[in-house]
């Protein structure tokens, strides 16, 4: 495997369970899990490894969270992946191999079809984990992403 310089990821059924919680006042809450947290954060610095996110939904939530995990590179709101990660990879003067995506639906396909790696949470669809170098023994917000990183890095 080509060494890996970006490990981008979707948010909701890959870092998230997928679910939105709403507030009797419109409020919405996600649920992250720490162990995710600690891969992002801890492990893939040691590997020089720069986390994205790039997210068809837009979050205050997921801004904080980003935030809180020193993930600079947050996309929101972007429902054509493949522009966005394509101008990340740009930015950072990276080829198309050198990035891994972890993601569970549909709408990841188009960025997972180009990259170097692709991994995905055991309750990914159908036609996400078909096109899998990993799947995941986690389900998405339980640690999928934790266990992605673990399995790159060793790999």
């Amino acid at each position: 495997m080509n060494t890996i310089k970006l490990l981008v990821m979707d948010v909701d059924g890959t870092l998230t369970d997928g679910k939105i919680y709403m507030g009797n006042d419109h409020e919405c809450f996600k649920a992250f899990d720490i162990k995710d947290g600690y891969g992002i954060h801890e492990i893939l610095p040691r590997y020089n490894i720069i986390p994205v996110i790039i997210t068809g939904r837009t979050s205050k939530i997921v801004e904080n969270r980003a935030k809180e995990l020193g993930i600079k590179e947050l996309h929101q709101g972007k429902h054509e992946k493949l522009a966005t990660m394509l101008q990340v990879i740009k930015k950072y003067n990276c080829t198309l191999s050198e990035v891994a995506y972890i993601g569970d639906d549909v709408l990841d396909l188009p960025c997972m079809n180009v990259c170097g790696n692709r991994g995905c949470p055991c309750d990914a669809v159908p036609e996400v984990q078909q096109i899998c170098d990993y799947i995941c023994k986690a389900r998405g917000g339980e640690g999928a992403v934790r266990e992605y990183i673990e399995w790159l890095v060793k790999n």
